[in-house]
């Protein structure tokens, strides 16, 4: 018998959706456009799906105000591109973004390189409504930007994989879109000295929107040589004219065309979607999170393709083997790092601890599903396996 799958056209429809199946005490699968669907957690069977793909609706947009609120169903994508028209966006870029909905955006808790001066989705949402499986609509922030202090509910939902409610929708704070962006591309023949010029971009007077370094492993797979850093700047003319003169300090330099720069973000994008193609069965992407400090290190411990946000911390490994990918992560917990398995292969994900420590705030976590969700129905297993 095949599995129901409930379609809901609006906050009211997805309420009722989760209040029927909490009274049938029926297990449920919620997602948006499945496009992270071999992200974090196994899906355990369900007997209820629910998807939001119909609530696509842009619901309020106040561009003088640089806010907007959607439905959660609504394509990142499409989104953007109704926002380019008065100049303005969401910043929020990562694998999978082009057929992504923002209410999987949000739940999967998706930023890319420019999280580096416009923040994470943390950052950006400043109100949603959910959908509760005791049959409310909880509304939460709102539509300013600043908020009465207090416990915002909602951002309890970004990054839970939808283990604790159904996004109905969001509220953004928008970003101007810039006059003008400009990528530099710098070559290095080792890790230190990459390292020293990541080290001086991100502590002079430069302020790139990213700084992103690929190892040479990855660099070939992208046409490019030995280690590439890769500075973005964004501003009108002579911001743009400034940054490059003060980055010729770092050594010689691509300047890539605005095509040449847009074929290099969205390749970059891409990787992941092929490396889970190619491999299928036994691919594997690994997320470590270290002090900027320590990044070049764990940038230098991979010895396949490897990627960081330089700035952030964020260190990326793709492995087509599944024990090379634990052993790397189990190395880089050791060494006091934060990391989970990002996304692996369906077959993958039962042999694989996805998430090796949890952290000291996993009893509260533990705490908040059973408050949410006491009879575990909400995506269960998602949070890569614990929850």
């Amino acid at each position: 018998m095949p599995t129901p799958l409930l379609l809901p056209a609006n906050s009211a429809e997805l309420r009722d959706a989760l209040a029927s199946a909490q009274a049938s005490k029926q297990p449920i699968e919620l997602f948006g456009a499945n496009s992270k669907r071999l992200m974090a957690g196994p899906i355990a069977p369900a007997v209820i799906q629910i998807g939001t793909t119909r609530m696509r609706r842009i619901l309020q947009y106040e561009p003088r105000d640089l806010t907007v609120s959607v439905e959660a169903g609504i394509r990142l994508a499409d989104l953007n591109d109704e926002l380019a028209r008065n100049g303005q966006m969401i910043p929020l870029d990562g694998p999978y973004n082009e057929e992504a909905t923002v209410g999987g955006v949000i739940a999967a808790n998706i930023s890319g390189a420019r999280r580096r001066l416009y923040g994470t989705a943390r950052d950006l949402v400043i109100g949603m409504t959910f959908a509760t499986l005791d049959g409310k609509l909880v509304q939460s922030g709102g539509m300013v930007v600043k908020n009465v202090a207090g416990l915002d509910m909602g951002k309890l939902m970004i990054g839970s994989f939808g283990t604790l409610a159904a996004i109905a929708s969001l509220n953004f704070k928008l970003t101007p879109r810039p006059a003008v962006a400009r990528t530099l591309l710098f070559t290095f023949d080792d890790l230190q000295s990459a390292m020293s010029a990541r080290d001086a971009a991100i502590r002079g007077v430069l302020h790139p929107v990213a700084v992103d370094l690929l190892n040479p492993i990855l660099s070939a797979q992208l046409g490019l040589k030995n280690f590439t850093l890769a500075i973005m700047f964004a501003g009108n003319q002579a911001v743009i004219e400034r940054s490059v003169r003060e980055a010729s300090v770092l050594g010689p330099a691509r300047a890539l065309t605005v095509e040449d720069e847009r074929r290099f973000w969205n390749s970059l994008y891409e990787v992941t979607p092929r490396h889970m193609e190619k491999f299928r069965d036994g691919a594997v992407v690994v997320r470590v999170s270290t002090t900027l400090s320590e990044c070049g290190e764990a940038l230098g411990t991979l010895d396949g393709p490897g990627h960081a946000h330089a700035a952030n911390g964020v260190v990326r490994g793709w492995f087509s083997r599944p024990e090379n990918a634990a052993k790397w992560l189990a190395s880089a917990v050791k060494r006091g790092w934060k990391g989970v398995v990002e996304f692996s292969a369906e077959s993958v994900k039962p042999q694989m601890t996805l998430w090796p420590e949890p952290g000291g705030d996993f009893a509260i976590m533990k705490e908040i599903k059973r408050m949410f969700d006491p009879e575990n129905l909400l995506n269960r297993g998602r949070l890569y396996g614990h929850l």
